[in-house]
């Protein structure tokens, strides 16, 4: 028996046992060492789903997580004990989504940690042989539960293709907002303009580089005299596309990569439409974890600083809620669960 924090609908969590599954012949079994706590598993405690993966019976979230190896992998040259990090997005391979290299968008995906695939919020996982992601020496359990977000930025910036020196706008400074901050700058960005309405996320997107930090959309569209080119919108709001038009100039991209809570978003259409705006839409990631693991590993990304809460899984209920009430201080929160 091991425990696990379940969502039973929308904002009710609680830690109980949780009975493990039997592994299959292509899984490994693992000792969850941490596990971050991601928007989206908000998303599932807010409003008990996300479009159309809906919580019907109680279910574990977490797909941002390392382990420790219970059993010998030769044929990855892993052995017992060992800390690896694991890509949740399991694709099918098969479909043409797959075969043209998108492996995020496939339909047929078994998520780990998003709905009816149990996550990693628990002491015992079985995760695919596929999907072990071995790490470097010195990397810890903090660094590989942030490769999957940092993942995220990748694939976003990624998308984005932003232009060498060109100005570029973030909205929202959640986790992935600030990392998007950290690799547009690696890419070779310009000038990096942020905003997010609480203090504590400002304050460190200024610490990670942000050249200008605002509260608004509405500061951004001011400082640079009608918009940005280029906007990458990561924050929960509803109005977050509506912002991202606001902050970005007539003929500019657009790329929406947070989810809007209720999973609607409010969009005058006039404003956007006069614009000529090309928009695209991020999804989870690609293959990006080899760039990832490069990026820390050189020290291009500070992940430390936006960690600024790790709990115990008795802990998780109160986080769950602390984040969905915006408490103060609350940015990336982990959940350590063994040796972390």
């Amino acid at each position: 028996m091991s425990r696990a924090l379940f969502i039973d609908g929308a904002n009710k969590a609680r830690v109980a046992q949780f009975n493990l599954r039997e592994g299959r012949e292509d899984e490994v079994l693992m000792d969850v060492a941490s596990v971050g706590v991601c928007g989206s598993d908000l998303h599932y405690f807010k409003d008990g789903g996300i479009g159309s993966a809906l919580i019907n019976e109680p279910f574990v979230p977490g797909h941002e997580f390392g382990g420790y190896l219970c059993q010998d992998v030769e044929e990855l040259g892993l052995t017992r004990g060992q800390l690896v990090a694991v890509d949740p997005n399991k694709a099918c391979g098969r479909c043409d989504w797959c075969h043209e290299g998108h492996p995020n968008l496939c339909p047929n995906v078994e998520f780990i940690g998003a709905p009816p695939f149990d996550g990693a919020m628990t002491e015992r996982i079985w995760a695919p042989r596929s999907q072990l992601v071995a790490l470097p020496n010195g990397f810890d359990a903090l660094d590989a539960v942030m490769l999957e977000p940092l993942g995220v930025a990748i694939h976003a910036v990624g998308l984005a293709k932003p232009r060498m020196l060109e100005r570029v706008a973030v909205l929202g400074c959640g986790p992935i907002g600030l990392l998007i901050v950290q690799v547009l700058k690696a890419a070779g960005a310009g000038e990096v303009l942020a905003c997010d309405p609480l203090p504590h996320r400002r304050a460190i997107a200024e610490k990670i580089g942000a050249d200008r930090v605002g509260e608004s959309a509405a500061d951004i569209a001011e400082w640079s005299k009608g918009g940005c080119p280029l906007v990458l919108e990561a924050t929960n709001s509803p109005f977050g596309f509506r912002d991202a038009v606001t902050a970005t100039r007539i003929g500019g991209r657009i790329v929406l990569v947070g989810i809007p809570d209720g999973d609607i978003y409010t969009l005058p259409a006039a404003d956007a439409r006069r614009r000529g705006l090309n928009i695209k839409f991020a999804r989870r990631m690609g293959d990006v974890y080899p760039r990832a693991i490069e990026f820390l590993a050189a020290g291009k990304i500070d992940v430390r600083s936006i960690v600024t809460h790790r709990v115990a899984l008795e802990e998780a209920p109160g986080v769950f809620t602390a984040l969905a009430d915006n408490a103060p201080g609350y940015v990336k929160v982990l959940v350590d669960l063994k040796g972390s």
